[in-house]
């Protein structure tokens, strides 16, 4: 039993998957409060955007 024990606690198999799936949430996480801030930019700009052409009258010159 004692020889089970000492080999259990020196194999390292499947401590990578560990560092994939650790390193993975990370990644995505990342990648949320990326998409999250791009998106409120974008609003922000669309909004502005639209605000200056509805001020805007095609029929007269510049």
């Amino acid at each position: 039993m004692m020889n089970f024990i000492k080999n259990f606690r020196k194999d390292e198999d499947g401590a990578v998957t560990v560092d994939w799936v650790v390193l993975t949430a990370a990644v995505v996480g990342l990648a949320v409060a990326a998409y999250s801030s791009i998106e409120a930019g974008a609003e922000n700009l669309t909004s502005n955007t639209g605000t200056f052409l509805d001020g805007r009258n095609p029929n007269t010159a510049p």
